[in-house]
């Protein structure tokens, strides 16, 4: 039978159509689990950490994505992140090959769906009208009964989407969290306010340690570590007592773990000691029996000045950043990329830390984890705590002539610090053939104000990191509790790339302004003391009137303060020119040049391949 030639057109549309669907179908079931991600930094690829969690699971877990798909149809942010959300837990499923139940409920007012949700502790977020409330949040239910939670995702987080997922997967699978102790001076767990008469809450490092590990704390009055704990975590251990110093130092031949944060100037303490157990004003703080049985040196007394990674720190309302070379802002450069614990960090933050150096004859092993720049020096922990101007911290400051450590890893054979039990009846270890601790010359470095801005969402307390001193942390403990899988997929976190010749431009033009504002203060201080000379010898002559000579002076004192004002806005108008110039460059380049240059490439490769095809059929 012949076909017409109106209806050829259409049964090739439909063959075509039926050609598609078919090519969709064999596609998705021969390549339904064939992925290529071409992000840099490889965003939408689940790492070797999560596929480790995901190839743990034992019995089924079930999670359950409450999203108001209706409700925030015109909500075109949150929508976006809810398809990259509902991506990423695919992917989750698909790799457990069956063993992660997904479901995706959309839950409508007064339904039963929203009845649930509200049992599993998710949060209804209000869209500002009124009316309409979203639920946008993950629950998590495995063999034996036990929940987890995400109250609500927030797309300014996106970047921590994998670890936040991997984490709850991980609390899920893991039957029984690992016991972390705390040994602390410090109120890290909250606490109350004694100037205030108010509670305060836990620091945020240890609210997220609990989200992975059964953390206990271990009172200072205490004498024995619990069977149960694998780690223990000692924070700023200030006049520790000596049975539980005892303790210690069994806990770690016997096996234990431990992560150990000294100081020789705790700020935190000031502030947040614990008034029950150590008196305040203990600042400085150090295990010096147990450091000498590991094979470590600590001075107490001395803090580590750095001006090659001083950070600008604001000491008045009123006055612009200084560089202060007590507080520290160390960089990759800075971490061992050789140990899982630093080598992703980004940027970790510290105040007023000590230093570290293995111990002469030490048996153990001393591996750096942090470590200052090559500038680096020591000064006198009195000295910076009594200095209002931390540009006086320079005056007489002397480098050390190298890089000083800030946080090592101690291994190897060890001895015990103690030559018999100080604890009657209780069984002596007096060697071990290997340990595993981390010294940490900082405490102040878990402290909030040093690596989190935290906000109110609707009752709860949100981080928002800006640094990596809680991924430092929480890198230890997993490490040393023997769960690995963590560190990787919290290292992934940030996918920031800063426009580094635009810093570098801002910091030079900061530095220029710095010199030239440090200038003119000094001039300001030298005039200042001589209008108070002249006023001295004005009351002490009796005069009324200022004389020419002094009506001179402070004439040419009103010229170079307006004269220098000047510069510094010159200096401020060219960081601005230097800034707008490179982006008016790269919008030429982005916009202007580099399509022309494209399009020239595209237009000689055609020309080059029509005088190929000319060329033979003309030889034909």
């Amino acid at each position: 039978m012949a076909i017409s030639s109106k209806t050829y057109p259409r049964a090739v549309l439909a063959l075509l159509a039926a050609g598609f669907l078919a090519f969709m179908a064999l596609n998705n079931q021969l390549f339904g689990r064939l992925r290529i991600d071409l992000t840099e930094n490889r965003m939408y690829t689940v790492s070797q950490g999560t596929r480790e969690i995901i190839a743990g699971i034992g019995e089924p877990v079930d999670l359950y994505l409450f999203f108001s798909d209706r409700a925030t149809r015109d909500i075109a942010p949150l929508r976006t992140h809810a398809q990259r959300v509902r991506e990423l837990l695919g992917e989750y499923a698909l790799l457990a090959d069956g063993r992660i139940r997904l479901h995706v409920i959309d839950p409508a007012p007064f339904s039963e769906d929203e009845d649930r949700a509200a049992q599993f502790g998710l949060q209804a977020v209000p869209l500002g009208n009124g009316s309409d409330q979203v639920y946008f949040g993950l629950a998590g239910s495995n063999a034996w009964g036990e929940q987890q939670v995400i109250p609500f995702f927030q797309p300014e987080r996106e970047e921590f989407l994998e670890y936040e997922l991997s984490k709850m997967l991980a609390a899920l699978v893991t039957a029984k969290k690992p016991v972390i102790g705390v040994i602390s001076g410090l109120q890290i767990s909250g606490g109350f306010d004694m100037m205030s008469g108010q509670p305060t809450p836990a620091w945020i490092v240890m609210e997220q340690l609990q989200q992975g590990f059964e953390v206990r704390n271990i009172a200072l009055t205490a004498d024995a570590i619990d069977a149960d704990v694998t780690t223990l975590m000692v924070v700023h251990p200030a006049a520790l007592p000596r049975p539980l110093a005892y303790a210690i130092d069994q806990f770690v031949l016997g096996g234990g773990k431990a992560i150990v944060y000294v100081d020789p100037y705790c700020e935190s303490a000031r502030t947040s000691a614990n008034p029950l157990e150590q008196g305040p004003g203990e600042t400085s703080s150090g295990l010096p029996e147990l450091f000498r049985a590991w094979g470590v040196e600590f001075a107490q007394d001395k803090v580590v000045g750095d001006p090659g990674t001083a950070l600008q720190i604001s000491t008045a309302p009123d006055q612009p950043p200084v560089a202060h070379i007590g507080f520290l802002g160390l960089g990759p450069d800075h971490a061992a990329t050789t140990d899982v614990v630093t080598a992703d960090l980004e940027s970790i933050n510290l105040g007023m830390a000590g230093a570290l150096k293995p111990a002469d004859g030490a048996g153990t092993r001393f591996e750096p984890l942090l470590q200052t720049s090559e500038r680096a020096g020591l000064l006198d922990a009195m000295q910076v705590q009594l200095a209002s101007d931390p540009a006086k911290l320079l005056a007489g400051f002397t480098p050390a002539g190298g890089a000083l450590t800030l946080a090592a890893r101690i291994s190897g054979p060890a001895n015990s610090a103690f030559d018999g039990p100080q604890v009657e009846g209780r069984e002596h270890r007096a060697e071990a053939a290997d340990i595993n601790v981390i010294v940490v010359a900082d405490a102040d470095l878990l402290a909030d104000r040093f690596w989190v801005q935290v906000q109110d969402f609707f009752g709860q307390r949100v981080a928002s990191a800006w640094a990596d001193n809680a991924a430092f942390a929480h890198n230890a403990i997993e490490n040393l509790a023997g769960n690995p899988a963590l560190i990787g997929i919290r290292s992934r976190g940030r996918f920031t790339r800063p426009f580094e010749l635009v810093q570098q431009i801002r910091l030079g033009a900061d530095a220029r302004y710095r010199e030239s504002a440090e200038l003119l203060q000094q001039r300001l201080d030298e005039t200042e003391r001589q209008l108070a000379e002249l006023q001295r010898n004005q009351q002490q002559s009796n005069q009324l009137v200022l004389s020419a000579e002094e009506e001179q002076t402070l004439a040419r004192f009103q010229d170079e303060k307006l004269r220098i004002r000047k510069q510094l806005r010159d200096v401020r108008h060219q960081l601005d020119r230097d800034i707008e110039r490179l982006g008016t460059l790269l919008k030429v380049l982005n916009i202007v040049v580099l399509p022309l240059l494209l399009t020239l490439a595209l237009g000689l490769w055609h020309r080059w391949r029509s005088r190929r095809r000319l060329a033979a059929g003309q030889a034909d």
